[in-house]
């Protein structure tokens, strides 16, 4: 199977480069987080001129536990921050956002402010202009886990025939079940490893990388990784036409 030359409908991109950012302009990780944070919209909106249906964002890592206490409180605090401040532009503009990852570890009040969001898009599931996903907590090997321990609980209660396993049986498993598959992945910093991130999604993925720290990551960078991603043919293990 190959497919024409067209515009991603997913894509998902790893924003690294935020410590590094604020190394290089004499400033805290603190506000080099907050610089990548206040960068999240203006990509979101370049998603949305492209006609990207959705993004998924990788903001916080199963093994982002390992930064110090301080960096952690102040990346939870970003994020109710971020969606305090943008709740009313998200709806504005038809913006759905959804979450993947086990959030449950959280801060009580981070928590219900990510759920709150959740609920005041959700109304516009008919209208959405695009989904935006933000990964919180999240790690496949964790998002794995997870899934079978939901799937041998399915099996035990004989909702599961496990004879007539498919491939579709296991994505329901994953987090991004009602989710497709992402069309392009996009890692900025000049880091070329995935991280943990979507990695059975992302079998026949598209991969860009750029030496662009995320807080620089503008709607123009933007657009060259999505003008290279039209420029590639995908032959998922088929031959070119």
């Amino acid at each position: 199977m190959i497919k024409k030359k067209s515009t991603p409908n997913h894509v998902a991109i790893i924003m690294d480069g935020n410590g590094r950012w604020a190394l290089k302009n004499g400033k805290t990780r603190k506000a080099g987080h907050r610089a990548g944070s206040k960068n999240v919209m203006s990509i979101i909106e370049a998603a949305c001129e492209e006609g990207i249906k959705y993004i998924t964002l990788y903001a916080f890592s199963t093994e982002n536990w390992k930064r110090p206490e301080d960096e952690k409180k102040a990346l939870f605090n970003l994020l109710s921050e971020f969606y305090k401040k943008e709740i009313d532009r998200l709806i504005k503009n038809n913006i759905l956002i959804k979450h993947i990852g086990d959030i449950s570890k959280f801060p009580k009040q981070t928590q219900n402010i990510i759920r709150e969001t959740e609920e005041k898009t959700s109304a516009l599931s008919e209208n959405t202009k695009i989904t935006v996903i933000i990964a919180l907590n999240y790690g496949t090997y964790d998002e794995v886990k997870r899934g079978l321990i939901k799937f041998y609980e399915d099996v035990k209660s004989d909702k599961i025939d496990i004879s007539s396993i498919e491939e579709t049986t296991i994505l329901n498993y994953l987090d991004t079940k009602e989710i497709p598959n992402p069309d392009l992945l996009i890692r900025t910093s000049g880091e070329y490893r995935i991280s943990n991130f979507l990695l059975l999604q992302i079998a026949y993925t598209e991969l860009y990388f750029t030496d662009t720290l995320w807080p620089d990551f503008s709607k123009e960078e933007f657009t060259k990784a999505i003008d290279s991603y039209t420029k590639r043919e995908r032959r998922y293990g088929g031959i070119s036409s």
